[in-house]
């Protein structure tokens, strides 16, 4: 008797999770969004519009023998899952993947196609308008929003501010002086160290002028800004305590074997977890990848045994536009810094978009 896996959430962890089980067991996957989201791609959809359309690829060509269900969770149990419907998903197995939130352009605001692509046409009209653009953020999204403008429009006058004495902690010197370097290339103006006074008087990602005050009494004068910093993780569904507890960043404690502390069928990834590492969708895959081995060995009637461990340092693929960019990849040694290239060939050209296209199928 084929036992049934729900999976809530469709992100990069999910549908990993999903595509890898579909032969072993009765797939049901749950998430309120039309398709599945390469966020990766969402900043240059922001800057070229007509490429925005292939950073979204139907859950219908991802599992062809499972379910999708569309629709978001509001509780889990031990035994299932609540939908805002009402309707109740039993299940043998659970994974909880529904990752974390971020603010616009980072992450499509719509669960629907049609109007995320609005979203990013709207946006990128108004941006393209503006001489003058200040990113609040100096963290991986923010630089490569910066990488992703300079690139379409060389000549705007891009600035960067973070409260952060220092860019990109916790890297390698070797790359971090090279990131800055290319930032000086591009003409990016990088200013930490400094917080605004108080925010923009207008929203994030309409073109009007303003001027905002430092904490130092210096001005900045921009025509358009965007925030790139802050997250949230998505676990209020989780709140009820029904399943486990989460921690002060809402997080799920995990086991090394990525059960739910407390539940031998119940897994987490990606964001979601309180696994120490930073919160990356190459991380969630990696996670997939374990949930898959171990599900899959329960299934058999054996014993789980693959475990995740963090790596003692950070890795990172960060393009600057199609061409430029940092990385810092693990080795037995320890970290080395990859070049310009190197990110190009694996993440700055496509933006995981092939990788994509392999697993759900090409974008109509």
């Amino acid at each position: 008797m084929r036992r049934t896996v729900a999976i809530v959430g469709g992100g990069y962890g999910g549908a990993a999770v999903a595509k890898a089980l579909e032969t072993e067991a009765d797939i049901v996957l749950i998430d309120p969004r039309e398709a599945f989201v390469n966020a990766a791609a969402s900043l240059r959809a922001l800057t070229r519009p007509d490429w925005a359309s292939s950073m979204f690829f139907p859950y219908s060509t991802l599992i062809g023998r499972g379910r999708v269900i569309r629709d978001r969770a509001v509780s889990v149990d031990p035994h299932g899952v609540t939908l805002a419907s009402g309707e109740r998903v039993a299940a043998d197995y659970l994974v909880l993947a529904t990752g974390s939130g971020y603010a616009y352009p980072a992450k499509p605001v719509s669960d629907s196609i049609a109007e995320a692509l609005d979203d990013l046409r709207r946006t990128h009209k108004e941006l393209r308008g503006a001489g003058r653009v200040l990113i609040l953020g100096a963290g991986p999204v923010g630089l490569e929003l910066a990488g992703e403008i300079k690139d379409v429009w060389p000549g705007k006058h891009v600035v960067v501010v973070d409260p952060a004495r220092e860019l990109l902690p916790g890297f390698e010197p070797d790359m971090v002086d090279d990131l800055r370097g290319q930032l000086d290339d591009l003409g990016v103006e990088l200013r930490l160290g400094t917080a605004l006074r108080t925010p923009p008087h207008t929203r994030p990602g309409e073109a009007a002028a303003f001027t905002v005050a430092t904490g130092e009494g210096e001005d900045i004068t921009a025509d358009i800004w965007f925030r790139a910093h802050g997250t949230s993780t998505n676990s209020d569904y989780l709140a009820d305590g029904r399943l486990t507890r989460l921690d002060r960043q809402g997080r799920v404690p995990v086991t090394e074997l990525l059960n739910v502390e407390g539940h031998s069928h119940v897994y987490a990834v990606g964001d979601l977890t309180d696994v120490a590492e930073a919160k990356m969708a190459g991380y969630a895959m990696q996670h997939a990848e374990v949930v898959a081995k171990n599900i899959t060995a329960q299934l058999s009637g054996e014993r789980p045994t693959a475990t995740y461990r963090p790596l003692p340092f950070p890795m990172i693929l960060l393009p600057l536009g199609p061409t430029g960019g940092v990385g810092q990849l693990p080795s037995a040694d320890g970290p080395f810094t990859v070049p310009r290239s190197t990110v190009s060939e694996y993440k700055g050209a496509d933006l995981f978009t092939g990788r994509f296209v392999e697993q759900f199928g090409p974008t109509a």
